[in-house]
């Protein structure tokens, strides 16, 4: 899967982005398209953002006033995908990561910051890609996984 556009926009000040991130966000979505077969051109946006951003964008997408970490707004419907008129592109949909969090719970976890972008990015892609994690089922225990093997597979295991 070479043909995957990522349009990353840094929204926020709180944290200064190291350098390499955008370069692993990348990765990252690669590599689940990869392990999920991908074919043909797609195209992901990526948006990071700050605790109170994401607070707003829960609320008003969700109905949940609370921070999370990162949310998924899919644009296909079982596999079938919005194109990008201009480029034949399918549209997977957004991603929206708050970057204060994940440094927050990358210290919370003892891990990498790089270890929790990259496993919050390789998850978000695994729900605009359909993957659900809704309680104690088989789904989620796949779901999760994948993120496993995302992570092996791009050298971020746990620390």
């Amino acid at each position: 899967m070479d043909r995957l556009k990522v349009v990353i926009l840094n929204k926020q000040k709180a944290v200064k982005i190291p350098t390499g991130t955008r370069l692993l966000l990348r990765r990252c979505c690669h590599a689940v398209l990869e392990l999920e077969h991908f074919d043909g051109f797609a195209q992901v946006d990526v948006s990071l953002v700050d605790n109170a951003q994401i607070k707003l964008i829960n609320a008003e997408h969700r109905h949940i006033d609370a921070v999370t970490d990162v949310l998924s707004f899919p644009m296909g419907d079982h596999g079938h995908y919005d194109l990008n008129p201009a480029t034949g592109a399918c549209i997977l949909g957004d991603i929206v990561l708050s970057v204060e969090r994940a440094q927050r719970q990358a210290v919370q976890y003892g891990h990498s910051f790089q270890r929790e972008i990259g496993f919050l990015t390789a998850h978000s892609m695994l729900h605009l890609l359909g993957y659900d994690h809704e309680g104690d089922t088989v789904e989620t225990m796949h779901m999760r996984e994948k993120e496993d093997e995302v992570m092996h597979e791009l050298g971020l295991t746990r620390e």
